[in-house]
């Protein structure tokens, strides 16, 4: 179907335009026109866009959609439901998945089943090592052939420091990206939260910043040791960020994102054993969100991302250090992050750079822009709308969130998939 999209103020910063345009859509789902129709064009469709923003659809650099293996937590139709319900037409998964994708055959089932339900792209990465086990690294060129984007051992830690270093030659040999979730296990010894005054207060073994530290350095070591393209995610601490901003001016290939929650919560709101803000990496002092929020500022962090992991209500019923981690975070991922906006930490086009157009660079996708040619995966925001997250207005299966009762300002109208209409109001 062609479509029209009339009267709306369009951002897209890969392509340097933030101002009224109309969008013109060819029944292929390309966008052939901007600001003007193409000679002949009619549209089939009209949305009226006035007085809301469009801009590309978001890419989430990280979702767990529980499936395979979790079903009874949440499934892929759930979960991509949710995320095109929320302007996000593009999800990275993480690899430990039940089986581990670490299989061409498993890379490709998951993008095969998200074909299926139509709604947004699910791009796998592959895990490093066999079975994420940190032993045996697995066929990565295979997997990269299969659709997968990038390289991880997820939350499993390579121990093995050697091993690690051939995971990342064989990654730069074959100019792969590899993901990096720098912790030292021994450090973190079992801890469930930042060590601190309020684990000290709570008498709940803690996870100190040099668990983070420490596995930054020595990932940092790696990569210039083998020269390959590096990104660390979900960064907690000030001080790994300035290591990063460090080795970004030396010329490293790296780069870092960093979790919405991270931006807005600290240790504190953990309170009197809140399990909602049970979350790995913990979240640490205020000092941490700050030096976080200003080197997104100043580009050392090029994405924000939700880490969503949908549970049952069950898995946060336990107490502190038994409540499984993770937040049910991509419908609060949008108005999180246009909260830094209202704070005035960003401005708009930054904001929304860092939910399009910057993952899309790090997953070394053609997609997060508008450009003439590009596939029509859009969001049309109402900026002025406002709301409360509450229970009922979750699509994702997972209602684990600490964001309940907070009152958000932007509200997704529509999300475009491919030039079809995924989703339409609520």
């Amino acid at each position: 179907m062609k479509i029209a999209i009339t009267g709306g103020h369009v951002i897209d910063p890969a392509n340097n335009v933030d101002g009224q345009h109309d969008l013109f859509i060819d029944e292929k789902g390309f966008i052939i026109g901007i600001g003007t129709a193409p000679a002949g064009f009619r549209a089939e469709q009209t949305l009226d866009a006035s007085g809301k923003l469009v801009f590309p659809g978001l890419i989430d650099l990280r979702a767990r959609l529980r499936e395979p293996g979790l079903e009874y937590k949440a499934t892929m139709e759930s979960e991509t439901r949710a995320a095109v319900c929320a302007g996000i037409t593009t999800l990275c998964c993480p690899p430990d998945t039940y089986p581990v994708i670490d299989t061409p055959a498993m890379a490709q089932m998951i993008q095969q089943r998200a074909w299926r339900f139509g709604l947004a792209f699910v791009h796998p990465l592959g895990a490093l090592t066999q079975g994420l086990q940190g032993r045996l690294l697995t066929d990565m060129a295979a997997l990269d052939e299969a659709g997968c984007v990038g390289f991880s051992n997820a939350l499993e830690p390579v121990t093995d420091t050697l091993v690690m270093r051939r995971a990342m030659e064989y990654a730069a040999s074959f100019d792969l990206t590899v993901f990096l979730h720098p912790e030292d296990p021994w450090l973190r010894n079992g801890g469930c939260m930042h060590e601190g005054e309020v684990s000290t207060r709570l008498g709940l073994p803690g996870i100190p910043e040099a668990a983070e530290t420490a596995g930054v350095a020595r990932d940092l070591a790696l990569v210039e040791q083998t020269g390959v393209r590096a990104h660390f995610c979900q960064l907690s601490s000030a001080r790994a960020v300035t290591m990063v901003a460090a080795a970004q001016e030396q010329g490293l290939a790296v780069s870092a994102d960093v979790t919405a929650h991270h931006l807005h919560l600290t240790e504190h709101d953990i309170g009197f054993f809140n399990t909602q803000c049970h979350v790995l990496p913990p979240l640490r002092a205020s000092r941490d969100r700050d030096g976080l929020r200003q080197a997104l500022k100043n580009g050392t962090i090029s994405a924000i991302c939700s880490d969503h992991q949908p549970h049952e209500p069950d898995a946060k019923l336990a107490p502190f250090a038994e409540s499984e981690p993770g937040i049910s975070g991509l419908e609060t991922l949008l108005p999180l992050t246009l909260r830094l906006v209202d704070q005035g930490l960003l401005n708009l086009v930054e904001a929304i750079a860092l939910l399009t157009s910057k993952p899309a660079q790090i997953l070394g996708i053609d997609s997060g822009h508008l450009g003439i040619g590009a596939t029509a995966d859009l969001c049309i925001l109402d900026p002025e709308a406002r709301w409360v997250q509450s229970l009922d207005r979750f699509t994702s299966r997972g209602h684990n969130s600490p964001f309940l009762g907070w009152d958000f300002r932007g509200a997704v109208t529509h999300t475009m998939v491919g030039g079809r209409l995924v989703f339409e109001g609520r």
